[in-house]
């Protein structure tokens, strides 16, 4: 693949994933408000972060790899991000107990939040997942754009 072309898959993928991934935010965003006092709504909302994270990792791993497993783990789908750049790290405190049981909630989501009556994130879990979810877009945002800038700089300095 020539650096251009790089250049304008990269950017391609990166506008798409992007856009599916702020459409997954703005959906969480909705849920959750009114995930307080409705079950149904929380669940929908888990599920909605999980779709966000997912597509986040997606659209990194399509921006600096081009390669993007079709699969739904997201414990999988971070691991292989964060091989790729470490400090996507930060995005999934790993330190307490606690931590790790909300992003274990957030795995579960994409099967459990849809198709189990024993589901459920309370309305705090959802908060903080979407703390996660938003800190993640942005880190996510941040170094597609970077490579695809380098990209841009490798395809002028090689024409």
């Amino acid at each position: 693949m020539t650096a251009q072309a790089a250049t304008e898959m990269a950017d391609r993928h990166f506008k798409a994933k992007a856009a599916d991934l702020r459409r997954w935010i703005d959906t969480a965003e909705y849920q959750t408000e009114r995930a307080g006092t409705d079950e149904g709504f929380r669940k929908l909302a888990a599920f909605s972060l999980h779709q966000a994270v997912e597509t986040a990792y997606a659209c990194f791993l399509l921006v600096h790899t081009f390669y993007f497993p079709r699969s739904h783990n997201i414990k999988f789908l971070r691991s292989l991000a964060e091989d790729v750049n470490t400090s996507l790290v930060e995005a999934w405190p790993r330190e307490s107990r606690f931590d790790r049981r909300r992003f274990e909630l957030l795995k579960r989501a994409y099967v459990e939040a849809r198709y189990s009556d024993q589901y459920d994130a309370s309305a705090e879990d959802l908060e903080w997942l979407m703390g996660r979810a938003r800190h993640l877009r942005d880190r996510v945002e941040e170094l597609s754009k970077a490579r695809i800038e380098d990209l841009r700089v490798k395809a002028g300095s090689a024409g």
